[in-house]
């Protein structure tokens, strides 16, 4: 079997994405190898899950930096250290300068709460309540030069309760996550998903929405 790609896992938080990467990696038929994961603070819960998973990690914390120019090169200089291919955004909240995309071509994902172009930015869950939609759901794509962009490669929706609160809704959302981004970063990694004309590409498992 070819060696599998590469990646570091950039988190912010509880690193709940970073979990289910995490157990789907223990599969043989995962495509890729998640070498490290890079956090933006210090204390994040998702640290100590690479530790028990025996995964490195390292901090890049956002305020050790002058400019987001800095700390981009940071961040790159780490996953290059790592030995990372591609950089995998699992819940990460820094926005990275154009410095990534050049050094990682085609190469960055990032998982969004919101059916893009749809509510953009970190009040996504919120705002999808606030407004009169009756689905919201995930956004898995290619990261470009501008926030939350990028070529689309797969979405799922998930209603929205007339109960909903945001706690509610985000754990509709993030269980469905869970579910569809081990699928589309193993893809990637296999070498199944390609950019053609600007959209993403490829043969996806039923249930999983592309749009381009």
């Amino acid at each position: 079997m070819p060696d599998k790609m590469p990646i570091a896992v950039l988190i912010s938080g509880s690193g709940t994405n970073l979990q289910a990467l995490i157990d789907a990696s223990t599969d043989p038929d995962f495509g890729c190898r998640i070498v490290g994961v890079i956090s933006d603070r210090p204390g994040a819960a998702g640290i100590e899950r690479a530790g028990k998973a025996g995964i490195r990690s390292t901090v890049v914390a956002w305020e050790d930096h002058d400019d987001r120019a800095a700390f981009t090169s940071a961040v790159c200089d780490a996953a290059d250290e790592l030995g990372a291919h591609a950089l995998v955004l699992a819940g990460f909240m820094r926005i990275l300068s154009e410095e990534a995309v050049v050094r990682y071509p085609s190469r960055i994902i990032n998982i969004h709460p919101s059916l893009l172009p749809k509510f953009p930015g970190a009040r996504a869950v919120e705002q999808a309540l606030e407004s009169e939609d009756e689905v919201t759901g995930v956004t898995i794509h290619f990261v470009d030069e501008l926030v939350d962009n990028g070529p689309i490669i797969a979405q799922a929706v998930v209603p929205i309760e007339a109960d909903d609160d945001v706690d509610t809704l985000h754990g509709r959302i993030q269980a469905t996550e869970h579910e569809l981004f081990p699928t589309v970063i193993s893809a990637f990694g296999r070498g199944d998903i390609a950019l053609v004309d600007g959209a993403a590409v490829w043969d996806p498992p039923q249930g999983v929405l592309i749009t381009s």
